[in-house]
């Protein structure tokens, strides 16, 4: 240890011990002196007593710093050895690290030396792998090889017998050829002698060609006159009432609605089926019926549909989906319904009347299939399109009844007239121009049919009143 160190910790040892002893108590206890004599022998006393004591703390303190001496001593001897001790583990510490460096060296050369040697034995299978491989290649070529030898050799066989075949062909057809020229010339002295022959019966044949046209073209005036006379006849001669009606109720079919929207209590469901008929404008075929035959209502301010579903079917046979539901510009009130697609229903359709006004008077069905019956008709020079019913009553087979709104109207010639529209008015059917259109299907609530229903009953509301 460092001497200038020690001798400050022996003075701050030192100066602790003066500042920690009670002097007092080492003080012998004071008598009242007797005389002069007396103090001065006391004040000697004191100054002895005070140097003994000085004398005995010094050789306390001697002792103290002799024994704190032998401490440092063994202190420095036992710092020495911890240095040595400290400096050995420092040595030992750092051969432990080269020694572990080493092995980490050593270990990683092992490592890269077992990836290569991993690497060349992955390229050892492989490569082992690819002879196989092309050891088993190259036994399937020369087996394919074989085979083909063995081909091409029973080919060149073949083609050999062939060889002979032909050369022996060669000299049949050579012979034949021979004779074919001698036949040849034979035929052409023939030729010359039939050549005269077939020019005159030529002559002949288009001479008769001639008088068949002139024949075959008096036969087609002739029979295009008569088709004329026959269809004239057809068409101005009426059908009895007795075949219009049969003839309805063969062909009729029968359309179902199914519709459902949202009400003031709940989910209100609309199921309805209306009697229908077939009609056909030359180009498209529709089902034709009344507006209040489908279930639906002239109605203002109502709520949209949000699904309908439309079916057309006959008698057991399956019903058809149809695509879209028709309000006619000519009178909305009537509704069209395509008739297309497979698995419609297979029934006449009725022709749209070319000449609704050839008869005096028609035939009116009801849409129930009920009863029929002759009836006059009247064309109102206000209305067009329309033509009015002459009376209210009529006889039918067993009874009497009056129309009504949905009849239909056929004319004589068995083609439709119209339907009626009230009690009093037919519309005359014309065509099948849509004045509003709705598309079926499970989700129509984007085609807004609240709106569409309030604008045919503004569109009834303007209507005259004979024709509401």
């Amino acid at each position: 240890m460092n001497k200038t160190l020690l001798l400050i910790l022996c003075d701050f040892l030192l100066l602790n011990l003066l500042a920690l002893t009670r002097w007092e108590k080492a003080e012998p206890p004071r008598t009242p002196p007797a005389s002069g004599l007396s103090t001065a022998v006391d004040g000697a006393t004191k100054d002895q007593d005070l140097v003994a004591v000085m004398q005995q703390s010094l050789a306390e303190e001697k002792m103290q710093r002799d024994d704190l001496a032998k401490k440092l001593a063994t202190a420095d001897a036992t710092g020495v050895m911890r240095e040595q001790a400290l400096a050995q583990t420092q040595v030992e510490r750092k051969k432990l690290v080269e020694e572990r460096n080493a092995v980490t060296a050593t270990l990683t050369e092992a490592q890269r030396a077992a990836a290569e040697l991993a690497k060349k034995f992955s390229a050892v299978t492989q490569t082992a792998a690819l002879s196989q491989a092309q050891l088993v290649q190259v036994q399937l070529d020369l087996k394919e090889k074989r085979t083909e030898t063995e081909r091409q050799r029973g080919a060149l066989t073949m083609l050999e017998q062939a060889q002979t075949r032909a050369r022996e062909e060669i000299e049949d057809l050579r012979r034949g050829a021979l004779l074919a020229e001698q036949e040849k010339r034979n035929l052409l002295e023939a030729a010359d002698a039939l050549r005269g022959q077939v020019e005159k019966e030529r002559q002949e044949r288009s001479k008769l060609l001639e008088a068949n046209v002139r024949l075959a073209q008096g036969v087609g005036q002739l029979a295009e006159k008569s088709g004329e006379l026959t269809q004239e006849l057809r068409d101005n001669r009426p059908i009895n009432a007795h075949a219009i009606f049969n003839d309805y109720l063969a062909n009729r079919v029968t359309a179902k609605f199914q519709a459902s929207r949202k009400g003031f209590i709940g989910q209100t469901t609309l199921v309805k089926e209306g009697p229908s008929v077939l009609v056909s404008d030359g180009r498209q075929t529709f089902a034709l019926m009344h507006l209040n035959q489908t279930g639906f209502a002239l109605e203002q301010n109502v709520s949209d549909w949000e699904s309908l579903q439309v079916e057309l079917g006959r008698g057991g046979s399956p019903s058809v989906v149809v695509a879209e539901v028709r309000f006619l510009s000519q009178d909305f009130r009537l509704v069209a319904l395509p008739h297309e697609g497979p698995g419609a229903p297979s029934a006449r359709a009725f022709a749209v009347a070319t000449d609704p006004f050839k008869f005096a008077d028609a035939v009116l069905v009801e849409s129930n299939g009920l009863g029929y019956g002759e009836i006059a008709f009247k064309v109102d020079p206000g209305e067009p399109s329309f033509v009015r019913v002459e009376s209210r009553f009529f006889k039918r087979l067993l009874g009497e009844f009056s129309p009504k709104t949905g009849d239909l109207v056929f004319a004589k010639t068995g083609e439709l007239l119209g339907m009626m529209v009230n009690r009093d008015y037919c519309a005359v059917l014309k065509n099948f121009a849509a004045f509003k259109v709705i598309r079926t299907g499970a989700d129509i609530r984007s085609q807004a049919t609240g709106g569409i229903f309030s604008e045919l009953t503004a569109q009834w509301g303007r209507l005259p009143l004979k024709l509401q």
